[in-house]
C-alpha cells in the first residue's frame, strides 16, 4: 500500500519536498543557534528576541495572503515560489554580518518576506496536482522531506559550532550553500500545473470569492488563530532547554530530536488521514501539543527535555500537513492559493502577540507561565473544533 501510494504522488510534490529539505537545512542551521547568538553575542534580552521573532513571522504570514491570491489571479504559482525562495537565500549573509539585534531583525524580516511569498503558492501546487484520495499522503511526504532538512540543519550547526569554537558567523555563512541549491532545483525541476490558467479569478479577495470559501473553511481559520495565540516562538523552547541544563553546544540537537519525530510521523499520519479521516488526527495533534507545553513548564532535568522535544515534533507531524489537507479538501480549486494565504494570515496575526506574550510572561512571572499559557490556548482550540464538528454532524444528520 505504501509503495503504491509513493508511486501515485506526482513528481512536482517530490521536487518541492527536496526543495524544502535543502531550504530547511539552510534556515535551521541559522535558527537553531540564532537565539543564543542574540543573547550571548549581541546582548539582546528576551523581550527583544520575542519582538524579532514575532515581527518576522507575522510579516511572512501577512504576505502569504497576497502571494496566494496573486497565484490564483495570475495562474503562476511556480514563479512566485522561485521569487520567495530566492529572496530568503539572498538575505542570509546579513546574519553573518550582524553587529546588533537590528541587523538580525532586518535579516529575519527579509527571510520571512521570502517565506511569505513562497508558501501559499507552493502549498497550492501540491493541492493542484493531487486528488483527495492521496492528498494527505502528498502533504505528509512533503512535510517529511522538509523536516529531514529541519533536523539536518541543526545537526550541521552543532558539528560546526563544536569544531569551530562556537563560531556563529561561520555557521551563518555556510548556510548560504544549501539555499542556493534549493532555488536552482525549484527553477529547473518543478512544472507549473496545467490546470491553473483555465481557472483564473478576476479578484480572489473580493467579498463574493471569500464567501464561497465556505463556513467549514472559516472555522478552520478561527481554530488556527486561537491555537497560535499560545504558540510562541520556538526560541523559548531552546532557552528553556538551556535553563534545564542542556549545554549551549548541545541546544541545536534538541531541534534534531524534534524534527526527527516530525519527519517520521508526518507521512504515516498523512497516509492514515486518507484512510480514516483528518479531524480526529488533528485533535490528537493539538492534544499532544498541550501535553508537550505543559511538560516544558515543569521540566527540571536534561533527559526530560529530549523527550519533550520528541513529543513536540510528534504534534507537528500530526497537525501541520493534516490542516493543509483539510483546507485543500474544503475550498474551490481556483481559490486554493487565497485560502492557504488567509489561514496563514490568521496564524501570523496570532504569532506576534503570542511571542510578545511569551516574552512578557517569561520575564515578569516565570518561564512556566509562558508554557502553561500555550497549553491553555491549545485546549481551547480543541474545544472549538469539537463543538463545531458536533454541530456540523447534527446538521448533516437532519438533512
Amino acid at each position: 500500500m505504501t509503495t503504491k501510494t509513493f508511486q501515485t504522488i506526482p513528481r512536482n510534490v517530490w521536487v518541492l519536498g527536496f526543495v524544502s529539505l535543502l531550504t530547511d537545512i539552510s534556515s535551521e542551521m541559522i535558527h537553531s543557534v540564532l537565539p543564543l547568538f542574540l543573547v550571548s553575542v549581541l546582548g539582546a534580552d528576551l523581550l527583544t528576541v520575542g519582538w524579532i521573532e514575532g515581527i518576522a513571522e507575522s510579516t511572512a504570514s501577512v504576505l502569504k495572503v497576497f502571494s496566494g491570491a496573486l497565484s490564483d489571479y495570475l495562474g503562476q504559482r511556480k514563479k512566485l515560489a522561485v521569487v520567495g525562495y530566492g529572496l530568503s537565500t539572498l538575505v542570509k549573509p546579513l546574519f553573518a554580518l550582524a553587529t546588533s539585534p537590528a541587523w538580525v531583525l532586518m535579516a529575519r524580516f527579509g527571510d520571512r518576506v521570502g517565506k511569505g511569498i513562497r508558501v501559499a503558492p507552493r502549498d497550492a501546487i501540491v493541492a493542484d496536482v493531487t486528488d483527495s484520495a492521496n492528498r494527505g499522503a502528498a502533504y505528509g511526504l512533503r512535510q517529511s522531506l522538509d523536516t529531514i532538512g529541519a533536523f539536518t540543519g541543526p545537526l550541521v550547526a552543532f558539528m560546526l559550532m563544536s569544531f569551530s569554537g562556537q563560531n556563529f558567523r561561520l555557521v551563518f555563512w555556510l548556510a548560504l550553500l544549501p539555499g542556493i541549491l534549493a532555488v536552482a532545483l525549484l527553477a529547473t525541476g518543478v512544472q507549473e500545473p496545467s490546470n491553473i490558467n483555465s481557472q483564473r479569478q478576476n479578484n480572489p479577495l473580493q467579498w463574493s470569492a471569500l464567501q464561497s470559501l465556505g463556513k467549514s473553511y472559516w472555522v478552520l481559520v478561527a481554530i488556527a488563530l486561537l491555537f497560535n495565540l499560545g504558540n510562541s516562538s520556538d526560541a523559548f523552547l531552546l532557552l528553556q532547554a538551556q535553563q534545564a541544563g542542556i549545554s549551549a553546544s548541545l541546544v541545536p540537537l534538541t531541534l534534531v530530536v524534534m524534527n526527527v519525530a516530525y519527519s517520521l510521523s508526518a507521512y504515516p499520519v498523512g497516509l492514515l488521514s486518507d484512510r480514516i479521516g483528518r479531524l480526529g488526527l488533528l485533535v490528537g495533534g493539538f492534544c499532544v501539543y498541550a501535553l508537550a507545553y505543559l511538560g516544558f513548564a515543569f521540566v527540571d532535568a536534561p533527559w526530560q527535555v529530549w523527550g519533550l522535544f520528541g513529543l513536540y515534533g510528534l504534534h507537528q507531524g500530526m497537525s501541520q500537513g493534516i490542516l493543509l489537507a483539510l483546507v485543500a479538501d474544503r475550498v474551490p480549486s481556483h481559490l486554493r492559493g487565497t485560502a492557504f494565504g488567509l489561514i496563514n494570515l490568521a496564524t501570523g496575526v496570532a504569532l506576534l502577540p503570542a511571542s510578545l506574550l511569551g516574552g512578557v510572561l517569561w520575564q515578569t512571572i516565570s518561564p512556566k507561565a509562558t508554557f502553561i499559557a500555550g497549553s491553555v490556548f491549545a485546549l481551547s482550540a480543541i474545544v472549538l473544533l469539537l463543538v463545531f464538528e458536533g454541530r456540523r454532524r447534527k446538521s448533516v444528520g437532519r438533512e
